[in-house]
């Protein structure tokens, strides 16, 4: 908590917050937007990604995207995803004909797509997982041990923060490997969603783009906060050094 209060902090590490509150303020209200619009030609968020599993199946020579499945999410709202090692979409509102659930349910077969192409980004992250899994739960108890023991006089205390740094380290790399696997995810919805004839106008493109833009953005906002705290902690690293 201390950290709260150091001017350092709050310089570094606050504009980051702030952005991440807008973009949950937004990624939710944008959706509650259009949430409440069905697109004119009233497919299903199911149907949507079924349009662009087949379409990706086509157009990459993958007959596998369509055998991939599509399931009722667990967990409500905003939801859902792509499981990579069961070949399914989750998605919290299948049936819905909304052009907000529409856009997740395709971003979420553009994930599908990504993974049958081995699109590079995405075997990066995927690879980086058990890494990023180790890290995130020591991360911050190494900087703490790391932190009390360099205040204490002990000369390993630095070294054990410097361990927290480098966990926290993989978490930044692999926020920002994260950043193309969802911008193009969105893109590859966003083409098939038009070329297929799910989206019939401008109007539901432009409605279905702002709903992907809010959620990229909260993306953005995580790797910004992940950023300017490892900035944060590796000064305090360089102090205990000088």
């Amino acid at each position: 908590m201390f950290l709260m209060f150091d001017p350092t902090f709050l310089i570094l590490v606050g504009p980051a917050f702030l952005l991440a509150i807008y973009a949950q303020y937004k990624v939710k209200s944008t959706y509650g937007k259009y949430a409440k619009v069905n697109a004119s030609a009233g497919l299903t968020a199911r149907q949507a990604a079924q349009r662009v599993l087949d379409y990706g199946a086509t157009q990459f020579n993958k007959p596998e995207l369509r055998d991939v499945g599509i399931e009722q999410a667990e967990g409500g709202g905003l939801s859902d995803h792509y499981d990579p090692r069961k070949k399914v979409l989750r998605l919290s509102k299948p049936d819905s004909q909304s052009l907000a659930d529409i856009g997740v349910a395709a971003h979420e077969a553009g994930h599908a797509i990504q993974d049958a192409a081995q699109y590079q980004p995405l075997v990066v992250r995927s690879a980086m997982v058990p890494a990023v899994s180790f890290g995130s739960n020591l991360a911050m108890p190494l900087i703490m041990v790391g932190l009390i023991t360099t205040m204490m006089g002990l000369k390993f205390g630095p070294w054990v923060f410097l361990g927290g740094i480098l966990g926290m380290g993989a978490i930044v790399v692999f926020s920002l490997v994260t950043l193309p696997v969802e911008f193009n995810a969105s893109s590859r919805a966003k083409e098939v969603l038009v070329k297929s004839g799910v989206l019939s106008s401008k109007q539901e493109l432009a409605a279905v783009s702002n709903v992907l833009n809010s959620a990229a953005l909260t993306y953005v906002a995580s790797a910004a906060v992940a950023l300017m705290q490892l900035a944060y902690f590796v000064l305090m690293f360089l102090g205990m050094r000088r």
